[in-house]
């Protein structure tokens, strides 16, 4: 049946085209993608190469500096078999007065497949799939203060992985709400998934203005936020993203608002600890729980490898069963 789709990364059935944001998607969704990615980890907890993407190009163009993100892109797409291209942007064109979109339809002259896109601007990624040919795709590495996808849904792989099913857990995050584009998309994903509660903690000058209709429980005390939770995510304070001074010093903000071992005890026993990179060791969180046998920190690093591998996969995929099954129907209709 074909469907009526006004979720620009959607298909005409329905499936995903493009992958910008997990707003407007369904559970369903979001489950495909976590177990294809559970599929691609092997009984060691290695990443399998598989042959998925060969013969296909993929294009990672990041207009913002990137660790984690972009190596983590890049293995996921060699596993896969792709044929990969950075773009350099401090050497583009771009910075000699061309356009957006005329790199982006050059690079699309270049016959590629798929464009991994991470921009400071939030919008970037859906004006840039608004532009592209029927048969590209664009996933959104990270677009402003907006949505990263991939992050969030690493995140749950994660959870899942340590924590079984999400829907009966308790989850706290922690740090700086208002500017970061990964707790917009985890609270997005943790509320798709139906997880029991969803708590942020932290002061009200990095809280957005109505907190509560995210759907989040809302804590300026970090002992109570954290009492009998399963998870805690902390997210880094985003400097650059703040146009005043929010904080007296990072100093206070940890003395606050920091993971401590003595603050983790709040939470259950067996509570995870989660932190999306990069790690500020004294400002958000301290080393000792950073390095403490409730981290994860590194598993998220190694998961969003086969999290993105299935982004990927999925919407090669999606896009082959639309072409067949158009072929069908034009040969019956011919």
């Amino acid at each position: 049946m074909r469907l009526s789709t006004p979720n620009l990364q959607l298909n005409d059935q329905g499936e995903l085209r493009h992958f910008l944001t997990l707003e407007g998607l369904k559970p369903r969704h979001l489950n495909q993608i976590l177990d294809v990615a559970d599929g691609f980890i092997d009984e060691q907890g290695q990443i399998r190469k598989v042959p998925n993407l060969h013969g296909k190009t993929i294009m990672n163009l990041f207009f913002e500096p990137s660790t984690r993100t972009l190596t983590t892109f890049e293995i996921a797409e060699k596993r896969l078999s792709a044929d990969v291209v950075n773009l350099n942007i401090a050497t583009s064109s771009t910075k000699k007065g061309e356009t957006l979109l005329d790199t982006l339809w050059n690079l699309q002259a270049m016959l590629a497949d798929i464009f991994v896109v991470r921009h400071s601007e939030s919008g970037a990624a859906h004006f840039i799939a608004r532009h592209v040919a029927p048969h590209v795709h664009v996933i959104n590495a990270g677009d402003g203060q907006h949505s990263h996808p991939t992050q969030a849904m690493l995140d749950m792989l994660t959870i899942r992985r340590h924590k079984g099913d999400i829907y009966d857990l308790k989850v706290a995050i922690i740090g700086d709400i208002q500017h970061s584009r990964v707790v917009r998309s985890q609270i997005q994903a943790l509320s798709l998934l139906e997880a029991r509660e969803i708590r942020v903690i932290g002061p009200k000058t990095l809280m957005p203005p109505d907190p509560a209709a995210l759907g989040v429980h809302v804590y300026d005390n970090i002992e109570d936020g954290l009492d009998d939770v399963d998870v805690i995510i902390n997210v880094r304070l985003q400097s650059e993203r703040m146009k005043s001074a929010l904080l007296p010093s990072e100093k206070e903000f940890f003395n606050l608002y920091g993971l401590t071992r003595d603050r983790l005890s709040y939470a259950k026993p067996d509570a995870i600890v989660m932190h999306p990179g990069p790690v500020n060791r004294g400002v958000e969180i301290d080393s000792e729980v950073v390095d403490g046998d409730q981290s994860v920190i590194l598993d998220q690093v190694t998961y969003g490898i086969a999290v993105r591998m299935a982004v990927m996969s999925i919407i090669t995929e999606n896009a082959a069963v639309l072409k067949q099954s158009a072929s069908v129907q034009q040969e019956a209709d011919a």
